[in-house]
């Protein structure tokens, strides 16, 4: 459970915007996303690799 301190007349907008930003660096909703649906690490591995290679044939694109 994320617990965001208020300090003594800060302003709500804030406060959230810290709480926001602490709950994306925690990460919950990420694994929330991965956990719904079961893939394979072989699948995963895959997609990261074409991932790879994509960036790749992009950044060798911009160098010619």
């Amino acid at each position: 459970m994320l617990i965001i301190p208020i300090k003594e007349g800060e302003n709500i907008d804030r406060a959230l915007k810290r709480f926001k930003r602490k709950f994306d660096r925690t990460g919950t909703k990420n694994q929330l996303r991965e956990r719904k649906q079961f893939t394979k690490p072989s699948v995963k591995r895959r997609a990261q690799i074409q991932k790879a290679q994509y960036i790749q044939n992009l950044r060798d694109q911009e160098e010619v």
